[in-house]
This record gives C-alpha cells, structure tokens and sequence, in this order.
C-alpha cells in the first residue's frame, strides 16, 4: 500500500506543479508589454489628434458656411 500512496502523491506533486506553472507563464504574459504598441493619449489630448476634429478647426477658420 506505500508505493501505490507514494505514486498517487507524486502525482499530486506533479499536477500541481504544473498547474503553478502555467499560472506563473500567465502572469508573466499580462504584465509584459505588448510589441509594436504605442502610447495612446488620453482624454482631450485624444479628441484633438483625431482627423474629424482638424477638419472641424480648419471649416471654423475659414468663416461661417
């Protein structure tokens, strides 16, 4: 009876190492930063680089319709 508890505790062992394993893969994979990813601004700094919002500027200064 030894050797059968003894295998069913490796066993144990070696599915939760794997389990903690792969948990720690993840993590690592979230906290790197992502390739080719570029710094988006934020809030009006956004609003203002957008293309509809210098079209809107460049129609207001050449006067009313």
């Amino acid at each position: 009876m030894e050797g059968r508890d003894g295998r069913e505790r490796l066993r144990s062992f070696l599915i939760g190492g794997l389990v903690g394993a792969s948990a720690v893969l993840a993590t690592a994979r979230r906290k790197r930063p992502a390739r080719g990813r570029h710094e988006r601004p934020t809030g009006l700094a956004a609003f203002e680089g957008a293309p509809c919002y210098r079209e809107t500027v460049e129609r207001e200064r050449e006067g009313p319709l």
